[in-house]
């Protein structure tokens, strides 16, 4: 599988620019999975009412056509609002033109998205060219028992929205949870300034079932590509089966 990490500076607010900014990076790039930043095409924001779509919105459905036209899954979180309340949602959007969804479960009360968003209360795994996936936002990280499913997993993704200030913790969580679980982890974040004036420098990056960095973006705009081959987690699991001896926990 070739997967695609896609690092670039969001313009507050602004989708139709933001959405050229990927398609302009993604141009002539042949991949099989291509993962996005947190809130890509409006830059993270708390204020829900102001960016927030209908669940099959503009941003949705350009996903939805760009994983029909590219024969490529594609992964990251919109602002949707459904029912009377709002999500920070990541969809994945797959060629055969079905999706899913995961609401993101840890809202950042430091930034008060916890006063506007409502919680999500499901981890979802997909399916996708022999890779079961676990879709994840950004301050999930932080937090080891939703990302735990060891032997259930072969990749975790986190989209993300990470500010430069708290990069090391990005740098030592992604590994973490890749060794835990015996599984490929890809974590893309955002580069550049956020509408608040906080800075952002990427280190979008893809680890194996080891903790060992495969793909770096570095700090800068960009895609890098990153080739697995699935069958190689699951041998290793087979070989070391440390996820028989896990600890079982239930989530509330």
């Amino acid at each position: 599988m070739r997967i695609a990490l896609i690092q670039f500076d969001t313009i507050a607010r602004n989708r139709e620019a933001n959405i050229a900014t990927i398609e302009r990076l993604l141009d002539g790039v042949e991949c099989d999975l291509a993962i996005l930043p947190e809130m890509f095409a409006t830059g993270y924001d708390v204020e829900a009412e102001a960016i927030a779509e209908a669940s099959d919105g503009a941003t949705f459905r350009w996903m939805d056509s760009y994983a029909r036209n590219h024969s490529c899954a594609i992964v990251g979180t919109v602002a949707v609002r459904e029912r009377g309340a709002y999500y920070n949602r990541m969809y994945v959007c797959l060629p055969d033109g079905t999706s899913c969804y995961y609401d993101k479960r840890h809202l950042f009360t430091f930034a008060g998205e916890h006063h506007t968003f409502s919680a999500g209360r499901e981890r979802v795994v997909v399916e996708w060219l022999g890779l079961r996936i676990l879709p994840l936002v950004c301050y999930d990280l932080r937090f080891p028992v939703w990302s735990y499913l060891p032997g259930e997993v072969d990749l975790i993704i986190y989209s993300a929205s990470w500010p430069a200030s708290r990069i090391g913790a990005w740098d030592t969580l992604l590994p973490a949870r890749a060794i835990e679980n015996q599984a490929w982890v890809a974590g893309v974040n955002r580069v550049g300034t956020d509408h608040k004036g906080a800075p952002y420098c990427g280190h979008s990056t893809l680890y194996d079932f080891l903790g060992h960095r495969i793909a770096d973006c570095g700090e800068g705009e960009g895609v890098t590509i990153v080739e697995i081959e699935p069958s190689k987690a699951a041998t290793f699991r087979e070989k070391f089966r440390a996820w028989q001896d896990a600890d079982q926990f239930t989530i509330r």
